[in-house]
């Protein structure tokens, strides 16, 4: 009966009788159960006293109460879930995905943990890399350099149970833990190697470790990836660090030309070098050659000169004059048969015999030499024909 009914409280304007609404509440469940309103066992009226429900439908009321308090323990366990079952605060059981069902509140609860979500940390900076947190941030590497690193890591989870019993505060625990597992990595390594070259092994390194920390923790927490945002020199010291970072770019980019230049020499030389080996290789050869033709030729000539040695020396002289005196300009004569001798110029006349004349010079020499030079030749000319007859007549 709502507060608005016309029947609400009695004739003088009172609350309404309790013991009416009993009454009428009782007449209802009876007729429910098949029986009579109002009527107690015998069939009377039960007195303007409490009326008393028959045992039929107290045990009615009861069994429904029952069965609605028994399924409110049904529930539903998704694919990517994991139900845990706690009996008065104690875990009972892991239940796997499907329809379950457990003892009611508040004898048994059941906590749902999703396995498959992705869950993400930030250490070094919130929301934005341009909202840094340096508290975080700022670490300190083996060669005492402060580097900037704002890095996220993201998880799973691999165990419902430790991960509901083991952490108060699960992603505060995966930060806390990240953060020092990365301190100690930067710690061991120098700073142009966590900035440049090694960022990708700091990450590798950060990730196995903060894992091997949760493990020993039994946080039941998977770490999945360990992303760096950003690696820099504090604010502070920027313009020194680039210029430090232009003078190592520099030197990076003289090793690389004297890199080239050697690319470009060493081979070259190493040709050189092999060149100058087969040459003497070659050389090697032919002396070795030249010397056995030698001895060879003198094995011969041994057996000719034990036949004739007069004749085989003269033979050896003859042949070694030649080879010396073929390209001497000087003329020897023998005088042993008393013949005279002209001192000529015999040299001199064969260089002139040798060289070749050019037919223009030769030309223009005929057409501008005047006639008294050609008189002055046929008087030297003269004159010495003159002369080798005197001598010739003072020999006899």
């Amino acid at each position: 009966m709502g507060l608005n009914d016309p029947k609400w409280g009695s004739k003088n304007g009172g609350p309404p009788d309790l013991d009416e609404l009993l009454r009428k509440l009782n007449a209802k469940v009876a007729s429910l159960m098949g029986g009579k309103g109002g009527k107690g066992g015998d069939g009377k009226n039960s007195g303007p006293g409490m009326p008393k429900m028959n045992g039929g439908g107290i045990g009615l009321v009861v069994a429904i109460v029952i069965l609605i308090w028994l399924s409110s323990g049904f529930y539903i366990v998704d694919a990517s879930q994991r139900g845990v079952v706690l009996r008065f605060g104690k875990m009972v059981e892991t239940t796997e995905p499907g329809p379950r069902w457990h003892i009611p509140y508040p004898i048994e609860t059941v906590e749902i943990v999703n396995l498959s979500e992705v869950r993400t940390v930030e250490v070094g900076y919130r929301d934005n890399v341009k909202n840094k947190i340096p508290k975080e941030s700022l670490m300190l590497t083996e060669d005492e350099n402060i580097i900037d690193i704002q890095f996220a890591v993201q998880y799973t989870l691999s165990d419902p149970a430790e991960y509901l019993f083991n952490n108060r505060n699960p992603d505060e625990n995966v930060r806390q833990v990240a953060e020092s597992a990365m301190r100690e990595v930067v710690g061991k390594n120098k700073m142009d190697f966590v900035l440049y070259e090694g960022r990708e092994q700091v990450a590798a390194a950060a990730t196995k470790l903060i894992q091997d920390i949760l493990n020993r923790y039994k946080s039941g927490i998977q770490i999945s990836k360990l992303t760096m945002q950003n690696a820099q020199p504090p604010e502070q010291v920027q313009a020194s660090f680039d210029d430090a970072v232009k003078a190592g770019q520099d030197r990076e980019r003289q090793k690389n030309e004297g890199q080239s230049y050697a690319n470009d020499v060493i081979p070259r030389a190493s040709g050189t070098a092999a060149r100058l080996i087969q040459e003497s290789e070659g050389y090697k050869q032919s002396v070795i050659a030249n010397a056995e033709g030698d001895a060879s030729r003198f094995k011969q000539i041994l057996v000719e000169y034990e036949k004739a040695p007069v004749v085989t020396r003269e033979r050896m002289y003859l042949d070694t004059m030649s080879q010396i005196m073929g390209n001497v300009s000087k003329v020897m004569v023998d005088q042993k048969a008393g013949n005279s001798l002209l001192y000529l110029p015999l040299d001199k006349l064969m260089e002139t015999s040798r060289a070749p004349v050019p037919v223009a010079d030769v030309s223009s020499s005929n057409k501008t030499e005047p006639p008294s030079s050609q008189s002055n030749d046929n008087n030297a000319a003269q004159r010495a024909r003159d002369s080798l007859l005197s001598r010739d007549r003072e020999a006899r």
